[in-house]
């Protein structure tokens, strides 16, 4: 087998944007063909006539001119604000999505984790439907087999595991989906934003899944918002923006870079410079105490920050939430907002809180907004919150915990020895 994974040149995709072309049937080719005469008088008559002008179309490069090359066993992380290309890449990787232009080439087999539990069948248990969706992921029956205690030790639905799916929690459901595709024996293993579903403790397992398969050998591209993530299990990192490679790079070299670049939209001045089209988050930023980073917070005492929202339609009925994780997948803290009325246009949501007295780290902020149950945009914000005040908790590391207040201590009563 070639040593390299996936080789990638020229590789595009383009999509037409806008009203979908009307569908014609029998009934209606046959009327144009009686008509065609009658029109072609009419636009003698008037040759300003609307069939006299060829219909426009209006397309998207999603992707445009992407080359790259990936060995076997490398861990690539891809990274860049939504709708740089990052899915539209592993669709056409994975053969879900076939390429405008250029070549993709795949050299071994491939596992897709992509848009997970596809292929489930309400109506189907647990067990029926681990064997059918292994089989939608190339898993023969027999691999299934051996497999099949393991995937439902993972999914943790052991007593819902002869129950119709239809019953399960949306929890219980994406477990299964997940450890069915993370048990396919695959030689490389396409994974989009896994950690941005489920509890912590998912997070947390999926995160340990990914790193084992790594250490196995196998070609992993892993799409994620979460920096940290991407840092600790990457060792190769492509920055997709606006459907080209920005930089190819290390991880710390890619990120780095990355959330740079991703201040620049909230520096003063600029945020309401930014064209409407979407709805998305565009960013955030501390915005009193102010310092040069605007990503660091060195206090233990009040902070405000912003989240910067870009609105592309108005919202009537508008539900906004916001979570903190740290690295390990835990949640450290979460609000929400509701009853919200937001106009179109590029909108600043400001929280200010008495305090964030967490030990030094790297922290993710989560955002959501949704308008009548319908969900806008759901990512995580770069770049990370980076909490480096002056540690003051125990000085064992596995004794240090999540917490990071000042103490007063003394002693009282008795004697001094």
């Amino acid at each position: 087998m070639s040593e390299v994974a996936i080789r990638c040149e020229g590789l595009g995709k383009r999509y037409r944007i806008g009203p979908r072309e009307r569908y014609y049937a029998l009934r209606d080719t046959l009327a144009g063909a009686m008509s065609a005469p009658f029109r072609g008088l009419s636009r003698l008559v008037n040759p300003r006539s609307a069939g006299n002008h060829p219909q426009s179309s209006n397309t998207i490069w999603a992707l445009k001119d992407v080359s790259f090359e990936i060995k076997q066993g490398e861990v690539v992380g891809i990274i860049g604000r939504n709708g740089a290309g990052k899915s539209t890449l592993l669709k056409i990787l994975s053969r879900i999505t076939k390429p405008t232009e250029g070549t993709a080439e795949i050299h071994g087999r491939v596992g897709s984790l992509l848009e997970v539990g596809t292929g489930f069948h309400p109506e189907l248990t647990g067990r029926e439907n681990i064997y059918l969706n292994g089989a939608i992921l190339g898993m023969r029956k027999a691999e299934i087999g051996r497999k099949f205690d393991e995937i439902v030790a993972f999914a943790e639905v052991e007593k819902f595991i002869d129950t119709p799916v239809k019953h399960y929690s949306s929890g219980m459901y994406m477990r299964l989906a997940f450890a069915v595709a993370a048990h396919l024996e695959s030689d490389i293993m396409l994974v989009d934003e896994v950690l941005a579903v489920g509890d912590a403790a998912f997070q947390k397992k999926c995160l340990g899944k990914m790193g084992d398969v790594a250490k196995k050998g196998r070609t992993v591209l892993f799409v994620s918002h979460q920096m940290n993530s991407i840092r600790k299990l990457c060792q190769t990192c492509l920055w997709l923006d606006g459907g080209q490679i920005r930089m190819a790079a290390s991880p710390l070299k890619a990120v780095s870079a990355y959330e740079a670049a991703m201040r620049a939209p909230l520096r003063d001045g600029e945020i309401g410079e930014v064209a409407v089209a979407s709805t998305r988050v565009l960013g955030w930023e501390i915005i009193e105490p102010r310092v040069e980073e605007p990503n660091v917070l060195r206090t233990l005492g009040a902070i405000t920050f912003k989240v910067a929202f870009q609105v592309g339609t108005p919202i009537r009925d508008g539900v906004h939430g916001i979570a903190l994780w740290n690295s390990d997948g835990q949640l450290m803290w979460a609000w929400a907002a509701y009853n919200l009325r937001v106009g179109p246009g590029v909108h600043g949501f400001i929280y200010t809180l008495p305090g964030l007295p967490l030990r030094p780290g790297a922290y993710a902020w989560q955002v959501s907004l949704y308008d009548g149950g319908t969900l806008l945009d759901n990512c995580y914000c770069v770049p990370e919150l980076i909490v480096a005040t002056d540690p003051m908790t125990h000085p064992l590391d596995e004794w240090t915990g999540v917490l990071n207040v000042p103490c007063n201590f003394r002693v009282e009563g008795g004697s001094t020895a």
